[in-house]
């Protein structure tokens, strides 16, 4: 109770701020969709990273120069993702760890042998269960200068976080409000799993990256970077995709990108 109470005072000190122009220059600028929002949903988002940047522990990593740029380019991002949730800040997300290109990380420590495996692998961005989320600036940039290549690292990565709010990992199934929801959700989403699945392996052209494949937790995640991305072609080519997600998210993006 006590948290809560400080937690608000401290929101409502940093809302009570103006947000600097030049963070609202970055927002309208690398935010793609700013312009089709509405007054409040644009105040939203600006409330947003006003808080959501002094909440977290920003750190440029192999010399990346951590600059307030690259803070509301990836906040805004994170705003558009929970526009729909009231107060959802990532409070578990102490640290953002960003790398300025792809970076290497270790795969599971030990292989089956025991010995330390060092080698690791290449990866854009990690999200790890109440830790932090990493992320390489070079791919976020890429994202947010063409999102009509259907992919936002920072929108995927944090899906897995809101994907590991109900448990200790990630499993494509996030919180749901309601039994109904979590079996409509269960039988869609496992329904365009396996058929994004056949899909790929008969290597057929896809609107969702086959990397969805994975598992149904890297299915959610790539879905959700379409759903905000590319909503129209999804809601036309994935119809009940679409719409569970529209459920959850608590968004229409393809509405609004229709100026519906």
């Amino acid at each position: 109770m006590i948290f809560g109470w400080w937690t608000k005072r401290r929101r409502h000190k940093l809302l009570s701020q103006p947000l600097p122009d030049q963070w609202r220059e970055v927002i309208v600028d690398r935010l793609a969709v700013y312009p089709l929002l509405s007054a409040a949903e644009q105040q939203r988002v600006h409330d947003y990273v006003r808080v959501f940047i002094p909440e977290k522990n920003w750190e440029g990593c192999l010399g990346f120069e951590l600059t307030e740029e690259v803070q509301v380019t990836i906040a805004a991002q994170v705003a558009l993702l929970v526009l729909g949730f009231d107060d959802e800040y990532f409070d578990h997300v102490r640290s953002i760890l960003v790398y300025p290109q792809t970076y290497v990380a270790p795969d599971s420590p030990h292989n089956h042998s025991g010995i330390v495996d060092e080698r690791g692998s290449a990866r854009d961005g990690e999200a790890w269960y109440r830790g932090p989320v990493i992320l390489a600036w070079d791919e976020v940039l890429a994202d947010v200068r063409a999102p009509e290549y259907g992919s936002n690292l920072v929108v995927h990565e944090f899906a897995h976080q809101l994907d590991m709010q109900n448990g200790s990992h990630a499993d494509g199934v996030p919180p749901m409000t309601s039994r109904a929801q979590f079996e409509r959700w269960s039988k869609v989403v496992t329904h365009e799993y396996e058929q994004l699945g056949q899909a790929c392996r008969h290597r057929r052209e896809t609107l969702l990256d086959c990397y969805g494949t994975t598992n149904m937790a890297e299915f959610f995640a790539v879905s959700s970077e379409v759903f905000f991305t590319l909503p129209v072609e999804l809601r036309e080519e994935h119809a009940e995709l679409y719409d569970v997600l529209r459920e959850y998210y608590r968004q229409d993006p393809a509405r609004r990108a229709q100026g519906a």
